[in-house]
Formats: C-alpha cells, sequence, structure tokens
C-alpha cells in the first residue's frame, strides 16, 4: 500500500558526493523500516544500508561503512543515502525499500515494497 520514488540520482565525477531521496505515498511512513539496495547489469542485487522504524537504528554493508550514512525523516515521509568519497565501483541503480517489519532488517531479508531506482554514475 506504499509508493516509493527515488531521486537525487546522477553524474558525478570519483571523490564526491550525492544524495539520494526516497519519498513515500499512501502509507503511514513512521510504521516501515526502510532500505537501500543497489544493482548493476549482470550482478545481484546488493544492501547498501537499513535504517528501522524511528531511525534509532542503522546498518551497512561492510565495504561501505563510513563512506554512505542512511537518515529518515518521518515528517516528511522520506529516507535518505548520503555518498560521499564515491568510487567508480559505485556505479549502480539504486533503489529504496520498505517493510513493516519490527526493528532493523535481518541479514537477508525480503523487502515487500520497491521504488524503480535511480541511477548513479561515478566517473573516473
Amino acid at each position: 500500500q506504499v509508493q516509493l520514488v527515488e531521486s537525487g540520482g546522477g553524474l558525478v565525477q570519483a571523490g564526491g558526493s550525492l544524495r539520494l531521496s526516497c519519498a513515500a505515498s499512501g502509507g503511514t511512513f513512521s510504521s516501515y523500516a526502510m532500505g537501500w539496495f543497489r544493482q548493476v547489469p549482470g550482478k545481484e542485487r546488493e544492501f547498501v544500508a537499513g535504517i528501522n522504524r524511528s531511525g534509532g537504528n542503522t546498518r551497512y554493508a561492510d565495504s561501505l561503512k563510513g563512506r554512505f550514512t542512511i537518515s529518515r525523516d518521518n515528517a516528511k515521509n522520506t529516507v535518505y543515502l548520503q555518498m560521499n568519497s564515491l568510487k567508480p565501483e559505485d556505479t549502480a541503480v539504486y533503489r529504496c525499500a520498505a517493510d513493516r517489519i519490527l526493528g532493523i532488517v535481518p541479514v537477508g531479508y525480503q523487502y515487500e515494497y520497491w521504488g524503480q531506482g535511480t541511477q548513479v554514475t561515478v566517473s573516473s
């Protein structure tokens, strides 16, 4: 019952930064745990970051810890992904996801709702 729309992707040089946004509608945003994933052609979808309903608990892929930050503003029905020190290997389609799970998402958890994605391209 929730719709998700990502924005903020684009072309950036290596070492630069981007902030992705995911706007939710059609549901009670504060009742959803949120996550970010990325995917490139020929590879499996990769977990990036997750955040619980209130925003007080987060987790990250080990390789991205320290460069990426997930946050949410429940008053604006939006979750963000701040991406710093970008590398060419970060190039991918980034998608946000939502689920009514109570707590932080477990490893391998299958989110129920997905956005269409936004393209991030990092040039060298």
